[in-house]
């Protein structure tokens, strides 16, 4: 009952997030660069990756449909995947003060830690200025950066717009197809979808 009512739930915010006006950065346009603090309090900057893939994932540690990846190993499995290929993976938490999934650089520490987080960075925009940048309105919230810094994918992680972990396995993954293409020279076949899960704590 209880699967249910969060996929119910799970649904109405999907759909709530997807009539929201499009703002942000179009895929086939430059992605902006940007500078963020990362949990160890160092700045990092887009264009430091330039010349490689980069994958941007907007996370809020208590959402539900974040929990989903993280409970079930996906999304940690899929960073270690892409990093060793050499693709850079920033997770952004653009949570305000005061408001769910805010995180502090020592509790972005913590939560690296706990859940066995492989991205290259975790990155705080407290202020929510780059979320709303790239028009993030969801976590998760994926973009896909190719080497040039052309945004060649945006939307959700996958087709399953659910926060049921038993939904993972046999889920289309867009991101890893949209950097599969691409390394491959191949057209993205699926360049854009309509993303699921929390809305941005902003």
């Amino acid at each position: 009952m209880r699967q249910r009512f969060l996929a119910v739930l799970g649904g109405a915010v999907w759909l709530m997030a997807a009539s929201v006006g499009a703002q942000g950065v179009s895929v086939g346009a430059p992605a902006p660069d940007f500078t963020l603090t990362d949990a160890h309090g160092a700045p990092r900057h887009l264009s430091e990756f330039h010349g490689t893939y980069v994958v941007l994932e907007w996370f809020n540690p208590e959402c539900p449909f974040v929990r989903k990846h993280y409970g079930t190993g996906n999304m940690q499995a899929l960073q270690q995947e892409m990093t060793r290929e050499g693709v850079t993976w920033l997770a952004i938490d653009s949570s305000a003060p005061g408001n769910q999934g805010h995180l502090l650089a020592e509790q972005a520490r913590a939560f690296i830690d706990r859940e066995g987080v492989a991205a290259t960075a975790v990155l705080l925009d407290p202020h929510g200025e780059v979320g709303r940048q790239y028009g993030a309105k969801t976590t998760p919230h994926m973009f896909v950066v190719n080497p040039e810094g052309v945004l060649i994918y945006a939307g959700a992680i996958d087709d399953r717009p659910t926060p049921d972990p038993a939904d993972v396995p046999g889920a289309t993954n867009y991101v890893r197809q949209a950097l599969r293409e691409a390394q491959r020279g191949q057209p993205i076949s699926v360049p854009q979808t309509k993303s699921y899960g929390c809305s941005v704590k902003y």
